[in-house]
């Protein structure tokens, strides 16, 4: 069933900002929709194909992977959001998020499906139990010299990248965690929940770059 939440914009539209949307069917969508909407964006609670056509860009939350799946296609939300991908909309997937977006998921449960379109193969709840989340410092010289304080929180690691997508971030033991290919942008942990809002940014500045072009 879906979350009863009714559907609306988080905040107002600011003139010549980005409306993008966030994958509102299970998982951690408030804190994206709330970090999104103080950066000035329209936020739509995306659980319609008709709210993903009103999006310039869409967010997949955190939560767990097989139940978004699941309600994805019950709902009619598969085939949308990946025409959307395909179409080079721009994409933000974080843990379970780099999970659906990834052409391989190892480990995943039965039946389990993504919506795909990301190069890299990743390894589903890597990072072990939810008593086992921790917080680190990662650099991504893309996003400047100060380092990113995020939250690994049962996430998942890429356990390989194609020719087609980049790392953006690794661990000190040099797992992967955080990739980058054309207007996806996706990563093993939780930016929102420490309130980096850097990647965010990013997200938000390709969007709009997609209303304008598209």
């Amino acid at each position: 069933m879906l979350p009863t939440c009714p559907r609306r914009t988080v905040s107002l539209s600011v003139a010549g900002s980005p409306k993008v949307g966030v994958l509102a069917l299970q998982g951690d969508v408030r804190e994206h929709a709330t970090l999104l909407a103080a950066l000035g964006a329209e936020v739509i609670l995306v659980r319609r194909p008709e709210d993903l056509a009103a999006v310039n860009g869409l967010v997949i939350p955190g939560g767990e992977s097989s139940v978004i799946d699941k309600l994805s296609r019950t709902f009619g939300m598969q085939h949308p959001i990946r025409q959307a991908i395909d179409s080079g909309m721009p994409m933000l997937g974080t843990c379970a998020g780099l999970i659906l977006l990834a052409d391989t998921v190892l480990d995943a449960a039965p039946g389990q499906q993504t919506f795909g379109g990301l190069d890299v193969t990743v390894r589903r709840n890597a990072f072990g139990r939810q008593a086992e989340s921790f917080e680190a410092d990662l650099s991504i010289s893309e996003l400047g010299e100060e380092p990113l304080q995020v939250a690994f929180i049962r996430g998942p690691v890429i356990e390989s990248v194609g020719s087609r997508a980049r790392v953006l971030a690794a661990l000190g033991d040099g797992r992967v965690v955080a990739v980058e290919q054309d207007n996806i942008l996706a990563t093993s942990f939780h930016p929102e929940t420490t309130g980096e809002k850097r990647l965010h940014e990013r997200f938000l500045e390709r969007a709009e770059t997609w209303r304008h072009t598209n």
